[in-house]
């Protein structure tokens, strides 16, 4: 998991088109005229714009959530895993919920981004990922598939690996979303124990058309301190990217 803080991600280590109008005359016949021209202008948009910049312009700023929220993106310095390709699981049909939890594309993307949000202060060391990746068409329907099999078969949990960490989760229970959206929406809850602590954490997949968004929360702070945690997903973080996803 990418972590903010060096004490709490160590710990975690281890475990418009614009709307065209006329004036007078027949304006049913004008708009109607108008709309191949409309749909044609914004198609070649698409094509021009890459899979990154598509990303890039429908993340999450800070102007969108409430409060004094902070977003950025997450440093690589203690990631759990720098690829998915780096992730091996003693269970491997729960690798997708591993890559979830760790901020790493699922499938087959074509580019992908995440954004850290913190609490704003309502909670220092909770932190919410969103994770945006980009897919060809029906990649992102494929890796939700395979997201949604992993959390059915799963339940009695899994371990993670990479090539300087290891991450064990207790249980895997699925969850209604907590603002469902796009395509399909599917939501997790895991549990993992550390320093004789239990800390569930909170995953939430959001497809809308070709890409994928991934929110998963965790309060690094109650981890690094051997404190119990529940850390849930804020529904204002969730409803504004999902409003940002088309």
């Amino acid at each position: 998991m990418n972590r903010p803080t060096t004490a709490a991600l160590c710990a975690l280590s281890l475990l418009s088109l614009a709307a065209l109008t006329a004036c007078g005359g027949d304006a049913g016949s004008d708009s109607a005229a108008d709309e191949p021209t409309a749909t044609a202008s914004r198609e070649r948009q698409e094509k021009q714009t890459t899979p990154e910049e598509r990303l890039k312009r429908i993340a999450i700023t800070e102007s969108d959530v409430p409060g004094d929220r902070k977003v950025t993106e997450p440093g690589d310095e203690f990631v759990f895993a720098k690829s998915a390709k780096e992730v091996t699981v003693d269970k491997p049909v729960c690798t997708p919920l591993a890559l979830a939890m760790n901020q790493l594309p699922l499938g087959e993307p074509r580019a992908d981004l995440t954004r850290v949000i913190d609490s704003g202060g309502a909670n220092i060391g909770a932190f919410t990922y969103v994770t945006l990746t980009a897919y060809e068409s029906g990649g992102a329907e494929s890796a939700t598939s395979g997201l949604s099999k992993a959390v059915d078969a799963c339940g009695g949990g899994f371990t993670a690996e990479s090539d300087e960490n290891t991450s064990a989760y207790d249980s895997v229970t699925a969850e209604k979303p907590v603002a469902a959206a796009g395509d399909e929406s599917l939501a997790f809850r895991s549990t993992l124990t550390f320093r004789g602590a239990t800390h569930t954490v909170h995953t939430q997949a959001v497809r809308s058309g070709d890409v994928l968004a991934v929110y998963f929360s965790v309060d690094g702070s109650a981890i690094a301190n051997a404190r119990p945690s529940d850390a849930k997903l804020p529904a204002a973080v969730v409803k504004a990217q999902n409003g940002k996803l088309g």
